[in-house]
């Protein structure tokens, strides 16, 4: 099985479509992938949650699907977000200072994809 970690740092959102669609396409072809919101893109977790936002559908399928398997703790916290991310009910991580670690995906055996 093809497993990958896209791991979102930008928090521009015509940057985040392309992990929201790319999570989507993979799951749909059975591979095992896992999101992971670093950085800027923990700031987008409250927009995305907003019925009129246009990546208001793509974002909740993929956490119906629940593909978002981190969400950076230090990060949000200093974007301001960890009560939205608390609130949504999304994984937060922390393990390595704070950050979700890379070595932890690579290990299990994903490659790792960065936007």
């Amino acid at each position: 099985m093809n497993k990958i970690a896209l791991f979102a740092f930008r928090g521009d959102p015509v940057c985040f479509v392309h992990v929201l669609l790319n999570a989507l396409d993979m799951h749909a072809k059975e591979y095992d992938v896992k999101i992971v919101l670093e950085g800027e893109a923990t700031k987008l977790v409250p927009e995305l949650a907003q019925q009129g936002n246009p990546l208001f559908n793509l974002y909740s399928k993929v956490k119906e699907l629940g593909l978002v398997d981190a969400v950076c703790r230090a990060c949000s916290s200093k974007m301001g977000v960890l009560k939205d991310v608390e609130a949504q009910g999304l994984p937060i991580s922390d393990e390595m200072s704070g950050h979700p670690s890379m070595a932890r995906y690579k290990s299990a055996g994903h490659e790792i994809l960065t936007f």
